[in-house]
């Protein structure tokens, strides 16, 4: 099976003029161009290890990001489609970590870079690729790799916090939308906020973008945390209850967790037990899909969804505009 079959396609984006998408497709393919640039090494392992999960597909949803937001201000040009490359190295440098945190398999439909290389090469590819995004940074001044920085602090963070569980003084679903922001809704926002910078946009619209990539990156990940429960096939390119198996506490679990209704103490218990058993994990999403939680965190992630186009509404109509609109529709519905 290719993996062109198991990656989710490019968002589409109904907002978009021809001529806007245009413009899309010719910069994502200059994205493209420059990644393969700099992936490249004199040793041909390095080279094929660094490209391993790039060429395994992916929406290149933040590069796409960066540029709508350009459109905000004068265009795309050559730093926004460096800023753009130098973000999305950054998410794929980061799922190399995740790869080895996570003990994955698979990754977009494709061997997983620990199960094609090991635990070890996985962990210095990662390491590599967010030094060439630093090094890429680097070339658009020190505002940027100031930025660049703040960003891989608060990424760490998120995921260092995701591998923990939640304190007890705290409540578990303030805690998990924490982790969200930081570990997915910075470097989303990171892309907005590049793209409108050296795109030539305003202040202003510099900061509504960061705003807006930040809620949408939050919108994103409890999309396809929804999705880990209710595909019934490998829609995202991995198994579906990956996160039920890794123990992960997703919105859904949280509130079924959070239920003192009698009727739900079967889910909890498995949902707190051991789901490594292929029966029980299938016993426990069949609960999970049926149950109001899953109704309740869809909806909220509906929500927040709307709040990043909200932050949109004091920005004059245009083709950008409404291409982002549809792209904060498109994230909040891949959850249904």
């Amino acid at each position: 099976m290719s993996t062109a079959t198991t990656t989710p396609p490019v968002l589409r984006l109904p907002g978009a003029s021809k001529e806007l998408a245009a413009r899309l497709a010719d910069g994502l393919a200059r994205v493209e161009a420059l990644i393969t640039e700099r992936t490249a090494n004199e040793d041909d392992f390095i080279t094929e290890a660094n490209r391993h999960l790039a060429e395994a597909g992916g929406k290149r949803f933040r590069p796409l990001l960066a540029m709508l937001m350009a459109e905000l201000g004068e265009g795309i040009n050559d730093e926004v489609i460096a800023a753009a490359a130098g973000v999305e190295l950054t998410h794929l440098a980061s799922l190399y970590h995740d790869d080895v945190m996570d003990e994955a398999d698979l990754r977009r439909g494709a061997p997983s870079a620990n199960a094609q290389y090991n635990n070890s090469t996985a962990i210095l590819v990662g390491d590599l690729l967010f030094g060439t995004a630093s090094d890429i940074i680097a070339d658009l001044g020190p505002v940027a790799v100031k930025i660049q920085a703040q960003t891989f602090i608060r990424l760490c963070s998120g995921q260092i916090r995701d591998d923990r569980p939640c304190p007890d003084d705290q409540d578990p679903r303030e805690y998990y939308r924490g982790v969200l922001a930081d570990k997915t809704g910075v470097l989303i926002a990171t892309a907005a906020r590049y793209g409108a910078m050296f795109g030539g946009a305003s202040e202003e619209v510099i900061a509504l973008a960061t705003e807006y990539g930040e809620r949408l990156g939050i919108a994103f990940q409890m999309a396809d945390d929804l999705i880990d429960i209710s595909s019934e096939s490998m829609e995202m390119g991995k198994m579906p209850g990956t996160d039920l198996r890794e123990g992960k506490r997703t919105l859904p679990v949280l509130n079924v967790l959070a239920s003192d209704d009698p009727a739900d103490d079967e889910l909890k218990e498995l949902l707190l037990g051991d789901v490594s058993d292929d029966a029980v994990l299938a016993r426990a999403l069949e609960l999970l899909r049926a149950h109001s939680a899953m109704e309740a965190a869809r909806a909220e992630t509906i929500a927040v969804g709307e709040g990043a186009t909200t932050v949109l509404a004091d920005l004059p109509d245009s083709d950008a505009k409404s291409a982002l609109i549809a792209l904060a529709e498109g994230v909040v519905h891949r959850a249904g």
